[in-house]
């Protein structure tokens, strides 16, 4: 057994080396991993008949221990890298951690069936667009999860008005009106697939209820130059690594507004540092812009892959901070949490789409064209610029006419 262990170890060691791990955080999981395989030795338990519930039993030994050592308890959660480190030596053991049931991996592969069968529908039958079907989905595999989770394998067919308000309920909290409704018709679309591929009984599509939303009812959260030049001069004070990916996005954010899918797309070879051009594709319309490069993108850019970037195959430019620094598939964390540093707090939405909200309206205030606003921003009409003729609110109070009769009279 012990030479079995010894193998497992130089695996994971090799694994993380591989995978760029920190030095620190790779010895850490191993000595962690070899503590687990000591105690399964010293219980005579084969690490290929491990089950979670035997992970659990070793986390309460080890908090004992732990206590014994020290006189006290370990601080909360200090179980978090022991079982991630657990996690990685059982995958390499069993090939996959944690197991699935019996049960549970027909049931997996029944919605999997389920889902597939749901693609088709929409790609054939209906003509959804790829960013429909993705949306689509997305909403289809959160709802068979959160089904399989709750129910038996065969939930779905027994599907009933309770289940659906269940669904909306967990789906809908700290939503806004918007998203509810995205949610809704997401989920009216797959209850329409389910009853015309009769599995289930009763349509229950059109009892899925969503506010109803009207053309331009809410104004976006923007930012002033001012509150931008804060965000950028805070986050410009952090040089690591993290921090020149963060103001190299936020730069890319501040000065073209795009979108949160757009940016953690754009690879190296949308970079042409000869004609000082940057390629961006807009997945959302199925087009692409070729924006100049600016001097404060581009130095930026240059910092960040000369100092902070880890040498990764990936030809994505923004990848994580931490091993195993795969390509990043949101910056929305690094907008939110930079602005919170910076000290801005905005009463709506605090992401990214900020900056793009902001961009929008300095280029209106700039009386540019609303069609070439559109084409930066990547948008398929000229009404989806609409909205943010809103936000130049002080604009329109500079023209406001004064109503006839307006006057306060005693």
């Amino acid at each position: 057994m012990l030479n079995i262990h010894d193998e497992l170890i130089a695996d994971l060691s090799r694994s993380l080396t591989e995978k760029r791990y920190n030095p620190v955080a790779a010895q850490n999981n191993v000595l962690y991993a070899s503590e687990f395989l000591i105690y399964l030795s010293e219980i005579d338990l084969p690490i290929e008949v491990v089950t979670p519930s035997h992970v659990d039993q070793y986390i309460r030994y080890a908090t004992e221990c732990f206590e014994a050592k020290y006189g006290r308890y370990p601080s909360p959660r200090w179980d978090r890298l022991p079982r991630t480190a657990i996690c990685k030596i059982l995958s390499l053991a069993q090939g996959q951690w944690p197991p699935q049931s019996e049960v549970a991996e027909e049931s997996a592969k029944l919605h999997g069936d389920l889902a597939n069968g749901y693609r088709r529908w929409m790609e054939d039958e209906r003509g959804f667009t790829d960013q429909t079907v993705r949306g689509n989905m997305w909403e289809a595999r959160t709802f068979l999860k959160w089904q399989l989770d709750r129910g038996s394998d065969n939930s779905v067919l027994s599907l009933s008005v309770s289940d659906i308000d269940a669904y909306m309920d967990m789906r809908s909290s700290n939503m806004s009106r918007k998203s509810i409704s995205g949610i809704a018709a997401r989920l009216r679309s797959l209850l329409r697939y389910l009853y015309q591929a009769r599995l289930v009984l009763t349509d229950l599509a059109p009892l899925v209820i969503g506010p109803s939303i009207y053309a331009y009812e809410g104004v976006p959260s923007i930012i002033d130059s001012t509150q931008i030049r804060a965000v950028l001069e805070e986050t410009a004070k952090d040089k690591s690594p993290r921090g020149l990916r963060d103001y190299a996005i936020l730069q890319i954010l501040a000065t073209y507004g795009l979108r949160d899918r757009e940016i953690v797309r754009i690879s190296i070879d949308d970079l042409d540092w000869r004609a000082a051009t940057l390629r961006v594709s807009h997945r959302k319309t199925g087009t692409f812009s070729i924006l100049p490069l600016s001097d404060a993108v581009g130095e930026a850019l240059i910092e960040y892959l000369r100092h902070g970037r880890p040498q990764v195959e990936s030809r994505n430019i923004f990848v994580l901070a931490l091993a195993p620094y795969t390509p990043m598939t949101t910056v929305y964390n690094v907008a939110s949490r930079r602005l919170a540093a910076a000290g801005v707090h905005l009463p709506g939405r605090r992401g990214p789409h900020v900056f793009r909200h902001a961009r929008a309206t300095e280029l209106l205030r700039a009386s540019v064209p609303q069609k070439i606003i559109g084409d930066l921003l990547g948008h398929r009409s000229v009404e989806s610029s609409n909205t943010y003729l809103k936000l130049a609110t002080e604009d329109l109070r500079g023209v406001a006419l004064e109503v006839p009769g307006s006057g306060v009279r005693s």
